[in-house]
């Protein structure tokens, strides 16, 4: 399998494409200086308590009070905040290895037994906003590395269960073991049984580390308050995902490129060939036929090999998935097979579909009706091979006699597809589109403003249908602005851009004007 990252960056947000074999699988986006994102740890405050929910609402600086369950406090809240405590009390300070770790919380214990209004907590983000809802909060708070998953507030070293071998697992928790001091414990992840005892330790260490900050932020800020920013997206997905199967990690933003560069170094010093600054002068995800894919991405109708295809409906409640044949029909074939066919073909796009749309919660797919029990099996078993790479936790349940399969699928992130919603390039949300006559003479006026202010290049970057209109024939009017205005005009086709949306660049690519 060959594996591609490009990354294109723009004012507001950064786009992620991972490709596997030139497809397109997932697609992340973030935006720029927004906060609230997986993995931040907040210093909240308790607003409000819900007995019949037996959770509170808090407040971390979100525009919607966060939420907390019972269940999320974790087993190890009260060791948690009696250090939380110490240091927004003026108190002596706690650390972590000196606290005696009180009795696990009850699982059957309500939550306004340990939280009160007004009351200052420790919490970690563990799913972002969606929709009306405000972010999701966790009490058992965790650091994510590369190798590992820093604990606090725990003794005990788990190994991944994919982690197969005996011997494997027990250098790993020797390692583990000797680094850690107490009251910490670790996940040990999969990428580790490929890295040296010394990149364990150091992982650990700088885990610790970056912990130890965040307490130490506390008693310097003002509630509500991040204490501590997960690491961005694009080193989020490289430390997961990064291994012998990448060809190339593509950005197309100097200082993005130098922060990504300098990450892979301090993880994978050997793979930092791969990370290439791209400087084409068509755009990164047109050139790498990615912009293409991503088109298509968020149709109602999802086009598969031979006539069948998908329809794709999404609720508040769940996600709705029909499976149709369409003109698939094959004579030497009896329906049974035919039908087994067409879901198989389904069953691998379905699996690309819910990485790329980050689709969460209940997914319902309803699969062409087969007879025969071992077709069913067959299809059952091999959306589980097909979801198995997926790293967002799944339930799968087999075909029911309607001929129906219900998946669950963790939801952390908002659908992509409401990510991606915008106003309309070509009318800005009107509604209506200006004549071509109209907009020949809006570009004029701005390019003979341009050169009144002293510009002498102007490059445009337009439609294909507004390049091909300005460029067309020899005395064209891109030629005769040129002369006319007395400065050099280039004009370049994009088609990410609006049918009339017009940018006005300068020599390095930087606008000229803002609309």
């Amino acid at each position: 399998m060959n594996r591609e990252l490009f990354i294109n960056v723009n004012p507001t947000e950064v786009s992620i494409a991972l490709c596997e074999d030139k497809v397109l699988v997932e697609l992340n986006k973030e935006q720029c200086q927004t906060g609230f994102a997986v993995g931040d740890i907040y210093l909240g405050r308790v607003r409000k308590i819900m007995p019949g929910l037996n959770a509170a609402f808090v407040n971390i600086g979100h525009e919607k009070d966060a939420f907390i369950h019972y269940l999320d406090l974790g087993s190890h809240f009260m060791s948690l905040d009696k250090v939380v405590s110490s240091r927004t009390g003026g108190k002596r300070p706690l650390k972590v290895e000196g606290v005696k770790l009180d009795e696990p919380l009850p699982k059957e214990g309500r939550i306004g037994d340990f939280l009160k209004v007004g009351q200052s907590i420790m919490v970690q983000i563990s799913k972002e906003a969606i929709s009306t809802k405000g972010p999701r909060l966790t009490a058992e708070i965790s650091l994510a590395g590369r190798n590992v998953v820093l604990v606090p507030f725990s003794n005990k070293v788990y190994v991944s269960t994919k982690i197969r071998s005996n011997t494997e697992k027990r250098r790993l928790r020797k390692v583990a073991q000797e680094v850690l001091p107490d009251n910490y414990g670790v996940i040990i992840r999969t990428a580790a049984s490929e890295a040296t005892d010394s990149d364990i330790m150091q992982d650990i260490l700088s885990l610790i580390e970056r912990w130890n900050k965040s307490l130490g932020a506390i008693s310097k800020s003002e509630v509500p308050a991040r204490l501590m920013s997960e690491m961005s997206r694009v080193n989020t997905i490289i430390r997961d995902s990064l291994n012998d199967t990448f060809s190339q990690i593509m950005v197309d933003d100097e200082t993005l490129y130098n922060d990504i560069r300098g990450y892979v170094h301090a993880i994978k010093p050997d793979m930092e060939r791969l990370v290439k600054l791209y400087k084409g002068k068509v755009p990164l995800f047109e050139n790498f036929d990615v912009a293409k894919q991503i088109k298509s991405l968020f149709a109602k109708y999802v086009s598969l090999r031979r006539g069948a295809y998908l329809i794709v409906e999404h609720t508040e409640a769940m996600h709705v998935i029909d499976v149709n044949s369409g003109n698939r029909t094959k004579a030497e074939d009896d329906q049974e097979q035919t039908a087994l066919e067409v879901n198989l073909a389904a069953a691998t796009e379905i699996a690309r579909q819910l990485r790329l749309r980050d689709m969460g919660g209940i997914v319902i797919v309803d699969f062409i009706d087969m007879r025969k029990a071992v077709s069913r099996q067959t299809l059952y078993q091999e959306m589980q091979k097909l979801m198995a790479p997926d790293k967002a936790k799944h339930t799968i349940l087999p075909l029911s006699k309607f001929g129906l399969m219900q998946i669950t699928r963790q939801r952390v992130r908002p659908i992509a597809v409401e990510n991606t919603a915008d106003l309309c390039p070509t009318c800005h949300g009107s509604g209506k589109v200006e004549p071509t006559i109209l907009l020949e003479k809006k570009i004029e006026e701005q390019v003979q403003m341009l050169a009144k202010e002293g510009c002498r290049y102007v490059h445009l970057r337009v439609s294909p249908y507004i390049a091909t209109y300005l460029r067309h024939g020899w005395w064209s009017l891109r030629r005769r602005w040129s002369y006319k205005y007395k400065l050099r005009i280039k004009v370049t086709a994009d088609s990410s851009i609006g049918m009339i949306d017009v940018h006005y660049l300068d020599k390095r690519g930087e606008k000229l004007v803002d609309r």
